[in-house]
Formats: C-alpha cells, structure tokens, sequence
C-alpha cells in the first residue's frame, strides 16, 4: 500500500462542513492542492471544518498550513457518518509575521474517517487555512 496524501480532493475526499464561507475563498480551497488558494473565517470564533475521507484510513503525519491561528483543536471520528468526534490533538500555533503557520502534527492513533478541525481562537479578527495534508494510508471501504 502507498502513502498519499489523504486529505486532497483528487483522492476523493471533501470538507463537508464549514463554518464560515466566502465565495471568493470556500472551504474546499483547503484540500485542492494549490498553494495559491485558501479558506478564510469570517470573524467570531470558534470556526470549524470537517474533512470527510469517504474511508477508513490511517493518518500518520498532518500538516496545516495557515495564517494567524492561535489554538487549533482536531478531532476524529471512526463513524460511518461525522457523529461520536473525540478530542485527539490540540496545539497552540506561534504567530509567524509575514509567512504561513506550518504545523507538522506526528499522529498516534491516526485511524479515522473524519476530522473536525476547531479554530479556537486566532490573532487577529480572520484567519486563514492555505492547506490541510494527512500523509497515510486508506485501511478499507465504508460498509
């Protein structure tokens, strides 16, 4: 089996659920591979997401790529559909001026079929996500 990246588009997977959206900017700007491209909250937090796989896989590092997120909460679901989310990583970002956040997350217990992603407070009014990376593997279908 290979790894891939999990979280692109081209592999089937989708951001079922955002919680802001700017046409110019829409959430599935995330997983479409173009590092020119980005998903934006519209103020207030939290702001959250959901990345579906439409699979059981295995996730063995995460990178985000963002700009001025302070505290980002993922969790995880092993569910045929995005119920029963447990808490599996939270992280507080360093603000970096002028560049993109990239936060590389090594992951244990990496086996899942979506993630919520929670921004839980950010520097500034807005934040952005430029990309979200899953390096793994698929496990098996959804039955």
């Amino acid at each position: 089996m290979r790894k891939v990246d999990l979280c692109l588009s081209s592999e089937g997977t989708e951001v079922i659920l955002a919680t802001s959206s700017d046409e110019k900017h829409p959430p599935e700007n995330m997983i479409d591979g173009n590092p020119e491209t980005f998903w934006t909250t519209t103020g207030m937090f939290p702001q959250e997401f959901i990345i579906c796989f439409h699979k059981h896989v295995r996730i063995e590092k995460l990178v985000i790529q963002s700009y001025f997120v302070r505290i980002l909460r993922i969790e995880k679901s092993t569910s045929k559909e995005p119920v029963d989310f447990e808490q599996w990583i939270e992280r507080d970002l360093v603000h970096t001026e002028g560049q993109l956040q990239n936060e590389e997350i090594l992951a244990c217990d990496g086996h899942v079929t979506y993630l919520r992603f929670i921004i839980v407070s950010a520097f500034d009014h807005f934040a952005s996500v430029h990309s979200v990376s899953a390096e793994g593997m698929a496990v098996s279908n959804l039955s």
